[in-house]
């Protein structure tokens, strides 16, 4: 027997071997229905989470805690959704015969495989036939079967399917560790985990066709990516199509072109954005308001030049990490001199704190900048603001003592929530991304530091109160990290806001203060940036408002309207009174009417209309709407005090 205790602490015993779904069948006929996997973690494991998620078939031989996954879980659904791309590939065998297949994760949300069509070609007006296939085939009720194989069996298997793709991967794979997943008359390399069978998918929609190189190597074949998503039941599909409509209508990139915020030029290059006139103004804003607010948390502002010598990146693990996926050095006339378009600003903020003798007095020290970087992503990648090659953090690094620490970094998640607060991201979940227990390589330091900066960061989050998931493997290369997860105003997930914290740099760049006791003491850096990056935040802020900022932040506050001609100098003395009162506001006058105006400034997002005629010039009154919803008349001195009120509250 085995004992198997529950998230409530309750305790049972069971036959070794027993799975999941009989562990749910017996607590009751309908949770075994809805339950989609199982979370494992065998008895004694401290680490934080629900466990390895596992299949719902697979036995289970020891002692372990675990959870059953409902949909509503994460983990569930990532589990619903690969196990929907192996019967997207099914289908796509059924109907394009000889396809080769590359990788078919689930996603945020739903799924896609990339696929090596051969001689084949698939459209947008092939996914109903594919979607009709993959509801057919989910009707059989098809089992997903977990098979352990050996590493050459399953490389003669692929051969034989002529899938070099398949066989590439299992070329890297240990003998021992490869398991294939079959469902219906499709085979696939898989670690899984699955369903039970396809019985559950009940709705399917495929979204988009994309090209994406094997591997993300531009140098490697393109293969078409097909994505979707699938639902347990349809009226969840019709929930989820209404809100990609609103997505369309949100795209910052759409939002953005129509309220002449920026642009791109193939001339300038892929992925630089170009900030527009009122684009900038919004910018500057953005960076106005946290600067305020750093000043009040005893922030000290810094500047670094855009490069740096390779040496410094050396120095600090980036060039080990990125060099191939960076920007390529720049070779100076100098022989040997190299210098690279900076990917980060805390080498230079290391070399900042190291270019004085620093106490224990002196501590915490806070930098912040405002710092433009520069990654080379994939063309494939690049996506409006959210995916650029160079943008601007709101960046800031504090050195602490190590007893500062845990204070310093609740400083910063109170920095980070009136942020959210202000911009109305009411709903966000913390990620404390720490890093991968099984593949510890990929990341410097030693487990001594790891293991000090990750319950640093558990245990401030804990005191904060903050609502937390766990993720292996999400932690940046030198250091754990909190990530802030926001649903923005129709239910979509975006990361905004980091905290890191890391023993590593200070480390590598030989930082040391003098203690109290005259020793040489390391400090312990912390790396912010709640906004992430001054482009993906615009983007989402975009997509959250729909376009409509508040007063304080947009671009043109007023809009001051003579309803003719014979009131525009009336319009030009209230424009001018609002501008003086530091309110951006202009004047449109244009020879049109008013209704298309109003239409045009609509577009713009121009949040107050100040409408002038003849009654506002008799009695110096201006007629104003906000939103399109009317405001009343005013008085222009209390238009102006109405305008400072309203600011005043959205920044309360």
């Amino acid at each position: 027997m085995i004992n198997i205790t529950f998230p409530d602490g309750s305790v049972r015993a069971y036959e070794k071997g027993v799975t999941g779904y009989e562990i749910a069948k017996g607590i009751s006929p309908r949770l075994a229905e809805e339950v989609l996997a199982v979370a494992v973690k065998p008895a004694g494991d401290t680490t934080i989470g629900k466990g390895e998620t596992r299949d719902l078939n697979r036995p289970i031989e020891e002692d372990c805690s675990i959870t059953l996954l409902k949909w509503e879980d994460d983990e569930a659904k990532r589990v619903f959704w690969h196990s929907s791309s192996h019967l997207m590939a099914e289908a796509l065998e059924d109907l394009f015969p000889g396809v080769k297949f590359g990788i078919g994760p689930a996603i945020e949300n739903g799924f896609y495989y990339d696929v090596d069509l051969g001689s084949h070609q698939i459209t947008d007006a092939d996914f109903p036939k594919i979607e009709k296939r993959m509801l057919e085939l989910a009707r059989e009720k098809q089992d997903y079967t977990r098979i352990d194989v050996p590493k050459a069996e399953a490389m003669k298997h692929f051969e034989e399917k002529g899938d070099q793709y398949k066989c590439e991967l299992i070329s890297e794979l240990e003998d021992g560790t490869i398991t294939y997943y079959t469902n219906g008359h499709f085979t696939d390399l898989c670690r899984g985990p699955h369903l039970r069978n396809t019985d559950v998918i009940k709705a399917v929609k495929l979204t988009a066709l994309a090209g994406a190189y094997w591997r993300g190597d531009e140098t490697r074949g393109q293969l078409t990516r097909i994505y979707g998503i699938t639902f347990p039941k349809k009226s969840m599909l019709d929930e989820y199509l209404v809100v990609l409509e609103e997505a369309k209508k949100r795209d910052h990139r759409k939002l953005g072109k129509e309220m002449e915020l920026f642009t791109f030029s193939p001339r300038v290059g892929m992925g630089l954005p170009l900030w527009l006139p009122r684009g900038s103004v919004m910018r500057f804003e953005l960076e106005k308001f946290l600067r305020k607010k750093q000043n009040e948390y005893g922030y000290l502002p810094v500047v670094t030049p855009h490069i740096g010598s390779k040496d410094l990146y050396v120095t600090s693990g980036h060039y080990a990490k990125y060099g191939k996926d960076s920007f390529q050095p720049i070779h100076t006339p100098q022989e040997g001199e190299e210098y690279m378009l900076k990917p980060m600003n805390c080498p230079h903020h290391c070399e900042i704190f190291r270019s004085a003798p620093r106490s224990y007095r002196d501590l915490p020290l806070r930098m912040a900048e405002f710092g433009t970087v520069y990654r080379y992503e994939q063309s494939g990648e690049l996506h409006g603001l959210t995916r650029v090659r160079s943008f601007t953090q709101d960046d800031a690094h504090m050195f602490v003592t190590p007893d500062q620490l845990k204070g310093e970094f609740e400083k910063v998640i109170e920095l980070i929530l009136y942020v959210f607060k202000i911009f109305k991201f009411d709903k966000y979940t913390a990620q404390v991304s720490l890093r991968d227990p099984n593949n510890k390589s990929k990341y410097i330091g030693s487990d001594e530091n790891w293991e000090k900066a990750e319950n640093a960061i558990i245990e401030a989050a804990a005191e904060m109160g903050l609502k937390t998931v766990v993720e292996y493997g999400e932690a940046a290369f030198y250091g754990p990290k909190l990530d802030f997860m926001v649903k923005d105003a129709i239910g979509r997930k975006w990361q905004l806001g980091t905290i890191q914290v890391d023993y590593n740099l200070p480390e590598r760049f030989q930082l040391e203060y003098t203690a109290a006791d005259g020793s040489k003491q390391r400090p312990v850096m912390i790396h912010r940036a709640p906004f992430g990056s001054i482009e993906r935040f615009t983007a989402v802020l975009l997509e959250h408002t729909g376009g409509h900022l508040p007063v304080w932040l947009s671009p043109d506050q007023v809009k001051v309207l003579p309803i003719s001609e014979k009131y525009s100098d009336f319009a030009k003395k209230v424009c001018g009174l609002l501008n003086n009162s530091d309110i951006r506001a202009s004047i449109d006058d244009r020879n049109e009417t008013l209704g298309k105006r109003i239409r045009e400034i609509s577009l713009l997002r121009v949040p107050v209309l100040a409408i002038v005629g003849e009654k506002e010039v008799e009695q110096g009154t201006v007629s104003v709407r906000k939103e399109g919803a009317d405001a009343g008349v005013m008085k222009v001195e209390e238009f102006v005090a109405w305008l400072k009120d309203q600011m005043a509250q959205e920044l309360a």
